[in-house]
C-alpha cells in the first residue's frame, strides 16, 4: 500500500469501530485472523469489536495516526466513549501493530493500550 492508501485504510478502519457494527471492523481482516489485545489470547476480530461495541454503545475511536515499522503498520488510536457498567466517561489512546497480507486486508494485529489507566477510568476517577 502507498502511504495515502494506508491513511485511507486507517481512516476507514477507524470509522468502522464507530459504526457499532462489528461485522464492519472484521471486514477489514483476513479470513482466519485475529487480534491479540494487551498480550491476551488471539481472538477473531469480530468478537473483539463486538466486546468493545457492547461495553461501549457510543464508542468513537479516532485515528491519530499511521506509520510503516519494517514489514508492519502501526495504527495509533484513540478512544473514547461511555462504559455502560460503570456509566464511566473512558478516553484512551493506544495502538495495533498490523501485518497486512498482499491482499491489502489485516493478517494479523496486536494492540497494545495503557490497561492500568483504563481499569482507573472505568472503576475509578470521572473524567
Amino acid at each position: 500500500m502507498t502511504s495515502d492508501e494506508l491513511k485511507d485504510f486507517a481512516t476507514r478502519y477507524a470509522e468502522a469501530w464507530c459504526s457499532q457494527d462489528p461485522e464492519k471492523v472484521a471486514a477489514f481482516y483476513a479470513e482466519g485472523a485475529s487480534i491479540s489485545v494487551n498480550g491476551g489470547p488471539s481472538t477473531p476480530a469480530l468478537e473483539v469489536a463486538r466486546d468493545f461495541m457492547r461495553d461501549f454503545p457510543d464508542m468513537t475511536v479516532t485515528f491519530d495516526r499511521v506509520e510503516r515499522l519494517g514489514d508492519r503498520t502501526v495504527f495509533h488510536w484513540t478512544l473514547t466513549g461511555t462504559h455502560i457498567g460503570t456509566e464511566k466517561r473512558v478516553q484512551i489512546s493506544g495502538y495495533e501493530l498490523w501485518k497486512i497480507n498482499h491482499a491489502g486486508l489485516i493478517a494479523d494485529s496486536t494492540g497494545h493500550f495503557d490497561a492500568a489507566e483504563y481499569d482507573r477510568q472505568v472503576h475509578g476517577e470521572q473524567l
